[in-house]
């Protein structure tokens, strides 16, 4: 696959054969493609000079069409005009260093002649498109390209899914094992990543519905029921990040629960330790003035009894907390 970033602008362009495969074209081939030719593939970097001139320009999709496929930022959906589709998508990032909830959007223009689809970030999920295509196991028409890149994106999210599940259940079983700051430093990013995720995937299954609600002539039933196979999966994985995202809730509150019970057991033991110094210190400190007629003041064994009579006292405070059941 080729680097985004190219100064052309184009990514990959395909002539599809309507039999799965499709023949490569370049920049002067695709202006001078024709719809009798058959259906054209041009996958673009929105950011290129030639890009925008030849979408702007060369095209005739009309400022709409043409700002939407060129937009820096834009929301998963889809949108009829005309005998078209407008569609914007989210797919996993899986480029090296990225985290996967950094999701890459990729705009498309279909209609039954053609589909112009441009972004700025490589997606997996195009470059398995281009290795069907290579083997003649690709789409045979734009419908078929619609169902077929929804369905790659889709199933692409699995795996990242799965992999947030799995971090979550071993969170859970190491509540008790780790030390609890670790342990809420993982669940913080664990939770941030599943609100990313379930930000973008919410509105992309509303953009397969929107797909499948369209009404437009040549995407045919068999495509809006692989179309509700794609939405439902989807609806799966947005209920597997909803019970992740629960499941991090009560976790995070479990936490929150040790880390206090903890903290009220320190705090008893030490209101033990001041309860049995008290009377001691009261004692030592009566004792300790310095002022005449201090009882045994005169008398060499006084002070070995005055221990004793402390360790009586503590040894009756220890079996008065015994009895109450305080320790």
């Amino acid at each position: 696959m080729k680097d985004t970033k190219n100064d052309d602008g184009l990514i990959h362009a395909y002539l599809l054969d309507g039999k799965g495969g499709g023949r490569l074209l370049n920049w002067e081939e695709i202006d001078a493609w024709e719809s009798s030719q058959g259906v054209l593939w041009a996958h673009l970097s929105y950011a290129a000079g030639r890009t925008q001139a030849w979408i702007r320009e060369r095209c005739g999709f009309g400022s709409l069409v043409s700002d939407a496929l060129l937009a820096e930022e834009t929301r998963p959906r889809a949108t009829a005009v005309g005998e078209g589709l407008l569609i914007a998508l989210r797919g996993i990032n899986m480029n090296p260093g990225a985290t996967p909830d950094d999701m890459v959007s990729v705009r498309l223009w279909a209609d039954h002649a053609r589909v112009v689809s441009t972004c700025q970030r490589d997606l997996i999920s195009v470059a398995d498109l281009v290795e069907s295509i290579d083997r003649g196991n690709g789409p045979v028409d734009t419908a078929d390209f619609i169902v077929t890149l929804s369905s790659r994106m889709v199933s692409r999210m699995t795996d990242s899914v799965d992999a947030i599940e799995d971090q979550m259940a071993d969170l859970e079983d190491n509540v008790l094992a780790e030390s609890q700051s670790s342990l809420r430093l993982e669940l913080s990013t664990l939770r941030r990543q599943t609100i990313a995720f379930r930000r973008y995937l919410a509105p992309e299954r509303e953009a397969i519905s929107s797909l499948m609600a369209e009404r437009v002539p040549w995407m045919l039933d068999t495509h809006r029921m692989r179309l509700r196979e794609v939405s439902d999966k989807l609806m799966r994985h947005i209920e597997d990040i909803d019970a992740v995202r629960d499941r991090a809730a009560v976790t995070h509150e479990e936490l929150l629960s040790r880390a206090s019970e903890q903290q009220n057991k320190r705090m008893y033991i030490l209101s033990l330790v001041a309860a049995i110094f008290m009377p001691l210190g009261f004692l030592t400190g009566l004792l300790g003035i310095n002022v005449a007629g201090i009882p045994g003041a005169e008398n060499p064994y006084a002070f070995m009894l005055f221990i004793v009579f402390l360790a009586v006292v503590v040894t009756g405070q220890l079996v008065l907390f015994k009895r109450k059941r305080w320790f």
